[in-house]
């Protein structure tokens, strides 16, 4: 289940970079390239998975919650790499008052 999570999140950032990448400056590469090199390290692990055990999708509950939880990860890294370039300058403006 989780491969399916991450690969339905590296389709739409792919989607998504290729629509609107005008400039990139909200770096939709960066949680593109996540996307799919985790949608690349899972695919391996299942497949080994079936190698090893005959298995090669688990359709659970926690299975679920491991690939929201991997797809939030990468948000929140895309998240934070947005932050420190601060596109629009945003933070930047953000004065810190002196004593």
């Amino acid at each position: 289940m989780w491969l399916l999570v991450m690969l339905f999140l590296a389709i739409f950032s792919t989607a998504a970079w290729y629509m609107w990448s005008r400039g990139d400056e909200y770096r939709m590469d960066v949680l593109a390239l996540i996307s799919w090199g985790t949608v690349i390290m899972v695919f391996a692990d299942h497949l080994m998975g079936y190698i090893e055990e005959g298995e090669f999708m688990e359709m659970s509950l926690d299975a679920l919650v491991l690939g929201l939880t991997m797809a939030a990860t990468a948000l929140l890294i895309w998240l934070a790499v947005l932050l420190i370039r601060d596109p629009k300058g945003k933070i930047r403006k953000i004065t810190v008052p002196r004593a």
